[in-house]
């Protein structure tokens, strides 16, 4: 079957890249990208490419080649889904807050409420792509809502096509992908389905990179892949604590691991841990379904794996505490970075928004910077933790205005007792840290969350760094 309109549901960071590239490369498919965030839609249709709700390197060129040629953002989901001969399913599943598997199972409300408009609007036959990272055997669900909800004799065929992208490098990735899977029913209805998708991924990635399996195994190769990453993370995290201990150099030791080639060197920096959309909760939903098939000894392996995320993000914050005999009262303290990785505008469970919002709990004057976060995205990050954390509105209204951010580094870092380095762009890496304290009568305590600042070693005496 040759795919001629295709719709993807979730104008997010994997199906705004996603289409765009699919776009690119395959000019003779209508492509078009739906969401019910009417804001988010104008702001992908902006004639300002910088304007975009997504920051990925290189994905404003090929947004300005594409658009409106065969490129298309839009709320209207009737119409782009009736059109369509394939639809991907790039909504979010966040982790449940309530009911059955509370904290740790994946939300699929989105999910459900995607298939149930699909059934309802299609008056063809559809091949439905899950993109979303999804708990095993989750096509099944869909399936039933699909069918519950269709009145015109379609028939559906769901597939699953994990994404494997890193923020920051999704273009790349998409790209030059190490693999891509693609999984379905083993039937010649599921066979052809898989193949249409196939056909469009071969335009640009070679035939041997583009695997086919079964459906279950495709769902849940996404979430082992996530566990086994962070997994990497949390180990070498969890080290780098017993570095500072011994005397040994965290940097070092990574170096030592990572030029055995059974291990490589990748996922191998230290850092103030894990964030992003993805590790925490696949690794909260992998824990969930491990315990639903009664494996709970695995449960509790992976689980161990948030937890030491945890204690490095509170280890960091005592780290802090301690320099000021845990008195923190209007202290200033400027945070770099609030994105959870350089080369992204997401700020999804990153370090920054924990410890600062613990750092503003305990009376501290927190001043922030980072290149492409907006101000009022950090406004809301905070809120939203400090009002979860049961704050009063009083507190809440008084801990704000403890808040500045600020539009560069010497800004920010003006006047501050401490500055904490929490994100590892380059502009931060590549700062004069030297002329900051040669040049500033009382030069503030660095806290180098990511292991990226060199300086003198006569200036080293208030640098901080994890493992060292």
């Amino acid at each position: 079957m040759s795919i001629r309109n295709i719709c993807c549901i979730g104008a997010g960071y994997v199906g705004g890249p996603t289409m765009a590239v699919i776009a690119h490369e395959c000019p003779e498919i209508k492509v078009t990208v739906i969401d019910n965030n009417i804001q988010k839609i104008k702001a992908w249709n902006s004639s300002n490419l910088n304007n975009l709700p997504v920051y990925e390197p290189g994905l404003s060129k090929i947004i300005e080649v594409t658009r409106n040629r065969n490129l298309f953002f839009s709320s209207d989901f009737e119409n782009a889904i009736s059109e369509s001969e394939m639809i991907f399913m790039a909504v979010n599943t966040p982790t449940k807050t309530k009911g059955i598997g509370k904290g740790y199972a994946a939300d699929l409300s989105n999910i459900e409420q995607c298939a149930k408009i699909i059934g309802q609007v299609s008056k063809t036959n559809k091949i439905v792509v899950e993109k979303s990272t999804l708990p095993v055997r989750t096509a099944e669900k869909i399936k039933e809502v699909l069918s519950h909800y269709s009145k015109n004799n379609v028939t559906f065929e769901v597939i699953s096509n994990p994404e494997f992208l890193a923020e920051g490098t999704a273009i790349k990735n998409l790209y030059k992908s190490d693999r891509v899977l693609i999984g379905g029913d083993d039937s010649p209805s599921g066979n052809k389905a898989v193949q249409s998708l196939l056909n469009i991924y071969n335009r640009w990635i070679p035939r041997h990179k583009i695997l086919k399996m079964k459906l279950w195994s495709a769902e849940l190769s996404k979430l082992a892949s996530n566990a086994m990453l962070a997994q990497r993370i949390s180990s070498i995290n969890s080290l780098s604590a017993l570095c500072e201990k011994s005397g040994a150099s965290i940097k070092e030791l990574s170096k030592a691991i990572g030029t055995d080639k059974r291990i490589g060197p990748h996922f191998l920096e230290a850092s103030v841990g894990f964030g992003g959309s993805c590790f925490k909760k696949d690794l909260l939903n992998l824990v969930y379904l491990c315990r639903t098939y009664g494996l709970n000894e695995v449960a509790e392996y992976w689980n161990q794996v948030i937890l030491i995320n945890e204690y490095q993000k509170n280890r960091f914050l005592k780290k802090v505490l301690d320099l000021f005999n845990f008195n923190i009262i209007n202290t200033k303290i400027s945070v770099l970075g609030w994105a959870y990785k350089k080369e992204t505008n997401d700020s999804r469970e990153s370090a920054s928004i924990y410890v600062a919002t613990k750092l503003l709990e305990q009376g501290a004057i927190i001043n922030i910077y980072d290149p492409m976060v907006p101000k009022e995205k950090i406004i809301l990050d905070l809120k939203l933790l400090i009002e979860d954390r049961g704050n009063s509105k009083e507190k809440l209204k008084k801990i704000l205005a403890n808040i500045k951010i600020s539009s560069n580094i010497e800004r920010c870092i003006s006047k501050s007792e401490a500055v904490l380095v929490l994100t590892e762009w380059d502009e931060f890496k590549n700062f004069d840290w030297d002329y900051l304290f040669n040049n500033l009568e009382n030069p503030p305590f660095v806290i180098d969350g990511r292991n990226i600042i060199r300086m003198n070693k006569k200036n080293n005496n208030k640098l901080y760094s994890i493992g060292k």
